[in-house]
């Protein structure tokens, strides 16, 4: 027996030793996919846009303090708008590129090669891949101004040039024309990789729409007539529901959180940092808004806002509702409330899109309302004060829209931030900081500063041709 133990020994040595052909076949990873297939990517760019985005990490994401939804409670470089403390720009910049828009190319590349997949299918998830491209490219552009796109993601090019913003974004519009062209409702795209609408087309259809008729309301202050021509376009297909929100569903554990968690007093951090700007507090305060319970904490019995950009006493403030701090509230890319508004705008614009503008902006003030959990009596109420409803609420149609898109746009910084850019509403002034000069709140991120170095003469091209490299340089689309 123990004759026959050795030569099963032996030839189970000799049977591995000959699989062997180099030393390199002893590192082989046993664990990790070496093959990573498009979906696994197109899952994983969705992702890391919504984190990018939803994330409440001061290196990478302050837009509520831009907007004064939030504030911070002792360090106030960033409430006061400094971007070079920290590595913002580029965090943000690293992000969207190497996160998102990089897996989101590979993961189209991939997909081209299979020759399996019936080609309505791939037709649609290739609609899927393109549209959340456009929603990264759009962010990027209406972040930073001129940004690499043509020769940008090229591993073989490490010194792409910056192309003209406007130009980049009429591409991006014509290729989510596109990608819209591509789908066919009926027929299946990505299902299980897909954790915005699980593969339904027909919200993709939807969604695709929203995000043209959000895109080229940003343009309508330069290029009324293609505004006009893409949002009438858009108009009969958009979200009619919070049904149709572009929601992302996130867990209870890292690293698949709601990333809000990972920065405020919960489960996963101990720290307190943030509490809600007096400037959003008060307003809501003087409107009895229903919302404020889904949005703050109370401070015996009262919703208090901190001073914007001064110290704060994190006990004496009002700070993130449990439902903003939990680790299962899910992001938001796109909703109902947020087209309403738009809808809204564009009838004020003298575009064709169905209905009035009082009947959008109190279906967008509805909208938020009963999200947030809310009930629509409490809507009924809320829009019939004085100071809120559309023909009676103080300022012209820019005024009254934008406060109130402010408000419903809490948590979502960016797009608080891009609409308030646009709109000039409301009012928001910067801290009056004594010895720290006239600051200005930001049209947008500097540029990276690793890319004086690495790709320094094309950034200075491009800081030169938008009007320098400042936060307060408004971006092209801003008009007069």
């Amino acid at each position: 027996m123990k004759k026959i133990i050795v030569n099963l020994l032996c030839s189970s040595l000799l049977v591995a030793s000959s699989c062997v052909s180099g030393l390199d076949d002893y590192n082989l990873d046993q664990k990790n996919a070496t093959n990573v297939p498009h979906v696994t990517l197109f899952t994983g760019a969705v992702k890391n846009l919504t984190d990018a985005l939803t994330s409440a990490s001061v290196n990478s994401n302050n837009y509520r303090f831009y907007v004064q939804h939030w504030t911070s409670t002792q360090y106030l470089d960033e409430p006061r708008y400094n971007m070079t403390s920290r590595l913002i720009p580029q965090n943000m910049w690293q992000s969207l590129y190497r996160d998102v828009l990089m897996d989101l190319k590979e993961s189209k590349r991939l997909l081209m090669e299979d020759n399996v997949t019936l080609e309505s299918v791939k037709n649609n998830q290739l609609a899927q891949i393109e549209i959340m491209e456009v929603y990264a490219w759009s962010v990027l552009l209406n972040t930073f101004g001129d940004v690499p796109y043509t020769e940008a993601l090229d591993p073989e090019n490490s010194l792409p040039v910056y192309d003209d913003a406007q130009t980049t974004y009429n591409t991006i519009l014509g290729r989510l024309n596109n990608a819209l062209s591509l789908i066919t409702p009926a027929a299946a795209g990505y299902a299980g990789g897909d954790l915005l609408y699980e593969g339904d087309m027909e919200k993709w259809v939807k969604f695709g729409n929203s995000l043209k008729l959000k895109l080229a309301m940003v343009i309508a202050d330069v290029d009324p007539s293609q505004a006009k021509t893409l949002v009438e376009a858009a108009a009969p297909n958009v979200f009619t529901s919070n049904a149709d929100n572009a929601t992302f569903p996130y867990l209870t554990s890292q690293p698949n959180n709601n990333p809000v968690s990972n920065a405020v007093k919960g489960p996963f951090t101990a720290r307190e940092d943030y509490v809600a700007a007096s400037t959003l507090v008060d307003a809501m305060n003087e409107l009895s808004d229903p919302r404020r319970a889904q949005y703050f904490s109370l401070v015996n019995g009262e919703y208090i806002g901190g001073r914007y950009g001064y110290p704060n006493s994190y006990s004496a403030f009002s700070t993130v509702s449990a439902k903003v701090a939990d680790p299962t509230n899910e992001g938001l890319l796109l909703d109902y409330s947020e087209v309403s508004f738009l809808l809204a705008e564009a009838l004020e614009r003298g575009f064709a899109v169905g209905g009035t503008a009082e009947s959008h902006y109190s279906n967008a003030i509805t909208a938020s309302i009963t999200y947030w959990g809310g009930t629509s009596a409490e809507a009924v109420a809320y829009l019939a004060q004085p100071t809120v409803a559309y023909g009676s609420a103080a300022g012209d149609w820019k005024n009254v829209i934008g406060t109130q898109k402010w408000i419903a746009l809490y948590n979502r910084g960016y797009d608080a931030w891009l609409e308030w850019r646009r709109l000039d509403a409301p009012n928001l002034q910067p801290p009056a900081i004594e010895g720290a000069g006239a600051l200005v709140i930001p049209q947008r991120l500097i540029y990276p500063i690793n890319e004086q170095t690495l790709n320094g003469a094309n950034r200075s091209s491009a800081a030169a041709a938008i009007g320098g490299d400042s936060s307060d340089t408004p971006l092209w689309w801003k008009g007069n």
